[in-house]
């Protein structure tokens, strides 16, 4: 075994267990990326005969995939990179990521199995009797509307359910998932003696010991009370007896799980004084990737859906929109996300219709039309929207009187997508506490100069552009720097302080204060409208 590297050579070490994957990427103290690597668990382990890294049930909503597969993984990953001859015996400390609200159940008997882990012989072997589901529900998962309904009539309802966890109740929520399976397989339950998230199960396969769920994770179960950072007590008694128990501590993002077990050491070359930091969720770790440190660091990702994350000091829970967690960079302080549903594909749609499906027209059309539309609004609901829930499709336009109209002229309606599309993520941030400072752009559109403009224009902030593939990994080596920081100094560091020579990220637009003035002036007609929608789609 090796014994830990000096500070000039450290490295650290992010992992991210997505839906699809397992990632790498290690990176050395000066944020500069020495190594990638990756397992696509479709392609590369196709025993688990998964599609898209899970098993779609016959009822249509039920959503798994098999802990062992997460397993297998991690040793195909390290052989892979030490064939590669990765630094692995440089890397000081490791944490990661996992795909959020995925469970992992085990069984009585498991860390025990943990800590005996031989280097002569495969982890997915030593641990495949560890389980107490072979089949772990996971984000997708939509089978719990029953439980989630129970909880927030046990809470006092959704807003009361959000005030305390920081989301009303979702169906992919790690707590509601529980409590169906507790209710449906109580031998299960009963069988079980940890009950992980994928973030915390990858941890532990590391140390070798059960690792603690760290906050900002532990924040997307509709478990936890997000202000005091602590199981709720009164969520964990409605949801299953012994529930604090099966799921052990919940603790800050930066503590030192352990050092890595002699597993890795002995097998793939780590030295015997690396660190396992507990691991976080990919939207934590993608905050840290993007380096959204301080209350007022924003980023939107411009993809299929539409997101909008930052920081906050200040928590303000919704029961319509949003989630709130704690965050993973900052003890005491917050992340909130914005889902919109219908993000670069409804921009497409309008680009092929209105554009003669070429970005240059569109974006000529974006250019030569005045911000604000001549207070023309539409709404483009081509699938049912999260944020708001408007589970009516179609198109609404709207004139400048707010009244109905059946069309826009095709200059029109390509400013009209693009604007209601960040009034509305302007309006539903401000009502969650989101108000930038800057923003960071990210994403396919992001690329797009014209459209960068009118997020710049509508929020009244500088946007910069900074492409960041593997975000979540990125930020989980990040954060193992991070932490590996705070345990050599004995207290907290700021993350600020440790990224603070990260190169900065390339500015694309400045806001027009005659532009923004105009958008602030809509943005009540906006929201009026969208009331309006939202009544009439419940009528």
């Amino acid at each position: 075994m090796k014994s830990g590297p000096q500070e000039s050579e450290a490295l650290f070490l992010g992992l991210d267990a997505s839906t699809q994957g397992l990632k790498a990427v290690i990176v050395d103290g000066e944020l500069r990326i020495v190594y990638k690597q990756a397992v696509h668990f479709d392609r590369d382990l196709p025993e688990f005969k998964t599609e898209g890294g899970a098993h779609r049930h016959a009822d249509g909503k039920t959503v798994t995939s098999p802990p062992l597969m997460w397993t297998a993984a991690l040793d195909l990953l390290l052989e892979r990179a030490q064939a590669d001859k990765a630094p692995l015996g440089r890397v000081a400390a490791v944490s990661g990521s996992g795909q959020q609200h995925g469970s992992v159940w085990l069984r009585a008997g498991a860390r025990e199995a943990l800590r005996r882990l031989d280097p002569a012989r495969p982890l997915r072997e030593q641990l495949a009797a560890v389980f107490a589901l072979e089949a772990s529900p996971i984000w997708m998962d939509a089978s719990t509307t029953e439980q989630c309904r129970d909880l927030e009539d046990a809470m006092g309802g959704a807003q009361a359910l959000a005030e305390l966890t920081g989301s009303r109740a979702y169906e992919r929520f790690t707590g509601n998932q529980i409590a169906k399976i507790r209710r449906n397989e109580p031998e299960k339950y009963a069988d079980t003696e940890r009950i992980a998230l994928v973030s915390s199960f990858m941890a532990s396969l590391l140390a070798g010991e059960y690792a603690p769920i760290d906050v900002s994770d532990g924040s997307g179960m509709n478990l936890m009370d997000v202000r005091a950072r602590d199981w709720s007590d009164a969520a964990l008694d409605h949801t299953g007896p012994g529930l604090r128990e099966k799921l052990g501590a919940v603790v800050p993002s930066h503590t030192v799980v352990g050092p890595v077990h002699r597993y890795y050491c002995e097998k793939f070359g780590f030295g015997r004084d690396c660190l396992v930091l507990a691991f976080s969720g990919d939207n934590p770790n993608s905050l840290a990737g993007l380096r959204l440190q301080k209350p007022g660091d924003i980023a939107i990702s411009l993809g299929t859906s539409d997101t909008l994350f930052g920081s906050v000091s200040e928590a303000v829970p919704s029961a319509s929109e949003g989630h709130v967690f704690a965050s993973p960079v900052d003890p005491a302080g917050y992340m909130v996300m914005i889902v919109r549903q219908n993000g670069s594909l409804t921009r497409e749609r309008v680009r092929d219709r209105c554009a003669g499906e070429d970005w240059a027209v569109f974006s000529r059309m974006l250019r030569e039309t005045p911000a604000g539309n001549g207070g023309r609004i539409g709404f483009y609901v081509d699938e049912p929207e999260i944020t708001p829930p408007l589970h009516r499709t179609g198109l609404f336009r709207f004139d400048e009187n707010g009244r109905s109209v059946d069309s826009f002229r095709p200059a029109a309606e390509v400013r009209a997508v693009v604007e209601g599309q960040f009034l509305a993520l302007r309006l539903h941030g401000e009502n969650v506490g989101l108000k930038p400072a800057g923003i960071l752009a990210t994403g396919g559109a992001s690329r797009n100069e014209e459209i960068v403009r009118v997020v710049a224009d509508v929020f009244g902030v500088t946007v910069c552009v900074g492409e960041q593939p593997d975000s979540a990994a990125l930020g989980a080596a990040y954060r193992a720097l991070h932490g590996w920081t705070c345990a050599r100094a004995g207290r907290l560091v700021p993350f600020s302080d440790v990224l603070a020579d990260a190169p900065p990220f390339r500015r694309a637009a400045e806001p027009d204060p005659a532009a923004h003035r105009v958008y602030s002036d809509l943005l009540p007609a906006y929201a009026d409208l969208e009331r309006r929608l939202l009544s009439d789609s419940l009528a």
